[in-house]
């Protein structure tokens, strides 16, 4: 195996996700369901509403009865009875006659109106005088008028959103056929790394930072966290590791190691494996660069920086777009996939290099004439600037830089 390959643009990377197999199939519970992708075509297998229920408060009428009413020439109609809500009536209307129904309630057989309770009066316990005449249909939603019975409710690589589970539940399905989501393995790595949550830091040991920004992007990307941990800078731990998570995940995430130099263990776990085909090693991206993905037969394996902002930027940028493919989500967005973008002015010159994509953090200000965009810069291990910052600001690679007051999109990392 070539140790290195010719560094790719962040597009050509893209290009090699988007020809990775979606995972496979399973059937999901409904309240399991939410955000997840479609494996199918779903027709409904049964109407809604299943019965033609009243969609006000009043009386169940033939509208025929009701012809020609009005204020001063009132319908004079016999109260036959009334409708319960979850309750069939217990005989159809017959002519000359009304019953009483609620808001939802069922129409009983021979009535095909309903008239508003604001437009009767009720002369004694069995009279109802009627004010205002009512159309066939009137205040009635008819069996099958919001889904038909085989009705297509959603396409394959459909996403599933809270109302669309909502209208799954209306037509009874409690298991849909759904794409796999992948289980993904995070592993921070370094003799210098100890655990985030706490305790004292010992001399020379810095706390690890990637496990939790990985994590959270994992689960932004619809995936699973599996195994999380840290690793010793030694080969063969390394390799017997993820021999051994690739038994029970989908993808591994290893950030640090994947830069130039003696103690970089990453390109060597690749080669260890028989099977293994390396598709990048080094992308034309700052923060970023050494960023390494390669194949071990079905399994897929990503080398991220070591530095917090260019491990969290690979991540949002190539992984997550990555986990999308596996699920078989159809986005219309391009790579920069994220919560949203908002629309400012650069308060200031940003230099870059032609042939290189960057990715700076910024902060958004309020403006008179809407936002503006100070960019933020530190070196890629402090996590401040990233705390700071409300999203970031990319150069495409075709540019060499945005001049100050340039109008760009400002990708933000959160929706909130």
């Amino acid at each position: 195996m070539q140790e290195f390959l010719r560094v790719k643009t962040v597009q050509e990377v893209l290009e090699i996700i988007r020809g990775f197999e979606p995972l496979g199939i399973e059937r999901v519970s409904l309240c399991r369901s939410y955000g997840r992708v479609m494996a199918s075509p779903l027709d409904s297998p049964e109407p809604v509403p299943h019965f033609s229920r009243s969609t006000m408060d009043g009386y169940a009428v033939r509208s025929r009865d009701t012809f020609g009413a009005s204020e001063t020439l009132p319908a004079l109609l016999e109260v036959s009875g009334e409708i319960f809500m979850g309750e069939v009536a217990s005989h159809s209307l017959q002519n000359g006659k009304a019953m009483v129904i609620p808001t939802g309630g069922m129409l009983p057989q021979g009535a095909d109106a309903v008239v508003m309770v604001e437009y009767t009066h009720l002369l004694d316990e069995k009279t109802v005088e009627v004010t205002r005449p009512v159309a066939p249909g009137e205040n009635v939603i008819g069996a099958g008028e919001d889904i038909a019975r085989g009705q297509r409710l959603f396409e394959k690589g459909w996403i599933l959103r809270p109302q669309d589970v909502a209208c799954l539940a209306a037509v009874g399905v409690g298991q849909v056929p759904l794409m796999a989501r992948p289980r993904v393995a995070v592993i921070s790595t370094g003799d210098e790394i100890v655990p985030g949550d706490g305790g004292e830091l010992p001399g020379g040991k810095v706390r690890d930072m990637n496990t939790y920004s990985l994590k959270g992007l994992v689960k932004e990307g619809g995936a699973i966290v599996g195994t999380c941990m840290i690793l010793k800078d030694d080969l063969k731990s390394m390799v017997h590791t993820c021999r051994d998570l690739f038994e029970s995940h989908d993808v591994i995430l290893f950030s640090g190691g994947s830069s130039v130099g003696a103690r970089d263990y990453t390109l060597k776990i690749v080669e260890s494996f028989e099977d293994a085909q390396l598709f990048v090693a080094g992308v034309a991206i700052r923060p970023g660069k050494p960023t390494i993905l390669a194949r071990m037969g079905p399994k897929i394996f990503w080398g991220l920086p070591g530095h917090p902002f260019s491990a969290m930027m690979v991540c949002r940028l190539l992984v997550v777009p990555m986990l999308h493919v596996l699920q078989g989500k159809k986005t219309k967005q391009g790579p920069f996939e994220n919560p949203g973008t908002v629309p400012a002015l650069l308060e200031r010159a940003l230099p870059s290099v032609h042939g290189r994509t960057d990715c700076v953090p910024v902060k958004l200000k309020e403006s008179s004439d809407g936002h503006t965009a100070e960019p933020l810069f530190g070196r890629s291990a402090m996590i401040s600037v990233l705390v700071k910052a409300d999203g970031y600001v990319v150069i495409s690679e075709h540019d060499e830089g945005l001049d100050r007051g340039a109008l760009v999109d400002v990708h933000l990392f959160s929706a909130l």
